[in-house]
């Protein structure tokens, strides 16, 4: 019974497995940033459809890197108040089953990236479900370097969208994985100080453990947000945005900056919330600045016009072929030729209406030759 029932579980992860087994809201941060990668890298048009494609091969795919980590700290998660209720630790399904939606769901996700989009798309893919699930995971456990290398982990996805889109990366590719990563920073920072007990109990290593005061804590959160400050500028500098996205990414940044401030002032339990609940608000707004202020990908563009240009060209000598072909039986046969472009009109159009008249006899005008 226990078997059936945990095979039940597996099929109903299947629809609903990217909600129940991917941690409070990474899986939806994932595809919403491979998804505005991906429309940064795209031309004057959108393919939704490759869009619809690149987001559910990023969601399987970030879906099998959470269960996976999920696999590795059942015993951790079954410890922290805030995950001991996920499906792993509460028992409500088995590890191999878990292990085994992970690897086909990944796979899957993988392919569909490659047969999709490209193999650049999928091949970031891999490798960031490698980083997450067997270098972040465990090093949750050993140092505190790992919240650095999760915001690595965090930075890829708008990078695979961009790759998907425009088959290639450039300059103006980094500007949201940029600020994805120094975004997080401040944010996972405020998130381990107001719960460091929790993540005590769970056995994971932060930078909150050793900074009872929380001043060093606040000042890599501020560190990262003044990082953030030049983004927007340089997103319109190398073409990515219009001006006004640079106004306004400048705005955004520095209202966060400011939380970050008031923390390395008064390091507090209120001042970390406030924080952290500014860089909730922060990143949506960036990414829909982005996204509103964008500009074409003049690469991609300038690949699709040669593409069209390529396919027109090749119309156009199927074209000239044909007409060289037609001209070189002309030289060959020129009576033959006379003779098709002399044909005699079809005797039934001359019968019908009138039945009762002769049939009209056509005469060539080769006969006048002779």
């Amino acid at each position: 019974m226990k078997r059936r029932e945990d095979w039940r579980l597996l099929a109903a992860l299947v629809v609903a497995a990217p909600g129940a087994c991917c941690c409070e809201g990474e899986g939806a941060l994932v595809v919403a940033t491979s998804g505005a990668g991906y429309v940064l890298g795209s031309g004057s048009i959108v393919d939704i459809a490759g869009l619809c494609y690149t987001c559910t091969g990023t969601m399987m795919v970030a879906a099998s890197a959470n269960t996976l980590n999920q696999v590795f700290e059942i015993k951790n998660d079954a410890k922290m108040k805030r995950t001991m209720r996920r499906p792993l630790p509460s028992g409500r399904i088995s590890p191999v089953h878990a292990a085994m939606w992970a690897t086909t769901v990944g796979t899957a996700g993988t392919a569909l990236l490659a047969c999709k989009a490209n193999d650049l798309a999928a091949g970031l893919a891999a490798s960031n479900l490698i980083l997450y699930a067997f270098v972040y995971t465990p090093l949750k456990q050993i140092h505190p370097v790992n919240t650095w290398v999760g915001a690595v982990v965090g930075a890829i996805p708008p990078l695979l969208g961009w790759a998907a889109a425009a088959s290639e990366l450039s300059l103006n590719s980094m500007i949201l994985p940029a600020a994805l990563y120094f975004w997080q920073l401040p944010h996972f920072m405020a998130l381990a100080y107001l719960c460091r007990a929790d993540y005590l109990a769970g056995g994971y290593r932060m930078l909150s453990f050793a900074d009872p005061t929380g001043k060093r804590t606040a000042w890599v959160s501020l560190r990262n947000c003044l990082y953030m400050l030049p983004l927007g500028l340089f997103a319109y500098n190398w073409g990515l945005t219009s001006e006004w996205f640079s106004f306004e990414a400048s705005l955004l940044t520095t209202g966060l900056a400011m939380g970050a401030l008031s923390f390395v002032l008064a390091p507090s339990q209120k001042s970390a919330r406030r924080m952290f609940h500014g860089s909730l608000l922060y990143l949506p707004a960036l990414m829909a600045g982005l996204i509103l202020h964008r500009l074409p990908n003049e690469q991609k563009e300038h690949n699709n016009i040669h593409q069209t240009s390529e396919i027109a060209g090749v119309l156009r000598g199927a074209e000239l072929w044909d007409e060289e072909e037609r001209a070189r039986q002309q030289r060959e046969d020129p009576k033959h030729s006379r003779r098709a472009q002399s044909r005699p009109p079809v005797a039934y159009a001359s019968v019908a209406p009138f039945p009762f008249l002769p049939v009209p006899v056509y005469v060539s005008p080769e006969a006048h030759e002779f």
